[in-house]
């Protein structure tokens, strides 16, 4: 689920109907060439990707295997779990309430959340809403206690945890830092997040995303998994996880994402993605007022302030032509997921089968990264 700022920079409006089977042809055009790139022995299982050009149109592409033990294709257009690109969708919701005067930005969490977060060294009171949208809270990680050894997601794989303990694993960590000290990537934001979104409407947060942004735009094949919901509904590649022992490729499909809950447990297709992203930008979730609070980005580094900003859960990303394109990826045990649109109108997304722990062959990053710069540069 956790992003990491170099995997986000180096790489997610017409309403898509069902695919054409002529779309689940491969083309050799540039991208399909990308997308073989990435997959194979020492890369990713599978994967699948939606570019939609400035003009509407909409092609799919899939290169590897969708399941390895019977040897399927990838589907077109599958559902896949995208772990933190549901920050993007949280994020809204409360922007969304901010806009109906709700939830205000720039209000403490105590006033939301009394008492609820007593990590060590925190001021609770300095650490605002609009800090926890921006990961510039300085709350510890609670995936970091939960992960280590990082990648070691299996102890995990069938638990049903509650946002309330996941936020006990975060309380208990000695490692957070100064609100307001720069941007530092933190699940523990989103989880708060959620939890707000909660206490002012007095509605559960899965029927908040679903009513607020999935409905609303009619995304087809994107959910909020139930409590206790391990598999993907419909048709959906398999995601593959490295054991950390024997470093045997495990199908990691059925698992439990509650831990990801408001930080990272939606599914999604790269089509529906891509509507998201171009709905978003083109002011169809969010009145000008919250859209704009959205954009307003921080520097991921301080040092780079010409590289990836943060806004409110959603990058900015600087592209090779010029241009800077908006979204937010997401890793969870099986699938990585990479996604971006610009003003334009042009969206790309991505997902592989796999973690980038799980492949061998580390170049892979890169290659998944240039895929999704030339789709939103082509001419």
């Amino acid at each position: 689920m956790a992003t990491t700022a170099a995997a986000v920079a180096a790489g997610g409006l017409a309403f898509a109907g069902p695919v054409p089977a002529a779309q689940a042809e491969p083309r050799r055009d540039a991208v399909q060439q990308s997308i073989d790139k990435v997959v194979g022995a020492d890369r990713h299982p599978g994967a699948l990707a939606a570019v939609r050009d400035r003009h509407g149109r909409t092609r799919h592409y899939t290169a590897g295997l969708g399941d390895l033990r019977t040897g399927e294709q990838v589907p077109v257009n599958g559902r896949v779990r995208i772990g933190s690109a549901s920050k993007m969708f949280t994020s809204v919701v409360v922007l969304q309430l901010a806009g109906e005067g709700k939830v205000e930005l720039d209000a403490s969490i105590e006033k939301y959340l009394p008492g609820l977060v007593r990590a060590k060294g925190v001021d609770t009171t300095k650490v605002t809403v609009r800090r926890l949208l921006q990961h510039n809270s300085g709350l510890p990680d609670y995936t970091n206690s939960m992960f280590a050894p990082l990648g070691d997601f299996f102890p995990y794989r069938h638990v049903y945890l509650e946002p309330r303990e996941l936020l006990d694993l975060a309380n208990a960590r000695e490692d957070g830092g100064p609100a307001g000290g720069g941007w530092s990537y933190s699940n523990t934001n989103y989880v708060l997040a959620g939890l707000i979104a909660q206490r002012v409407t007095g509605r559960p947060f899965n029927e908040l995303v679903t009513t607020r942004v999935i409905e609303r735009i009619g995304l087809r094949d994107t959910y909020v998994p139930e409590v206790g919901e391990q598999d993907i509904r419909g048709r959906h590649p398999q995601g593959y996880q490295r054991t950390i022992g024997t470093r045997e490729l495990v199908d990691f499909t059925r698992m439990d994402p509650s831990w990801g809950w408001a930080a990272g447990q939606l599914v999604s297709t790269p089509d529906d993605l891509n509507t998201f992203l171009r709905a978003l930008l083109g002011g169809k979730l969010l009145e000008p007022a919250q859209l704009a609070q959205m954009r307003t980005t921080i520097p991921l580094d301080p040092e780079t302030k010409s590289g990836p900003g943060y806004g409110l859960g959603i990058f900015s990303l600087p592209l090779s032509c010029g241009t800077v394109a908006w979204g937010h990826g997401g890793d969870i045990p099986g699938y990585a997921t990479l996604n971006a649109a610009t003003d334009d109108g042009r969206a790309a997304t991505l997902t592989v089968t796999s973690l980038n722990g799980s492949v061998i062959d580390d170049s892979v990053a890169a290659d998944r990264g240039a895929l999704i710069d030339a789709a939103l540069c082509a001419k």
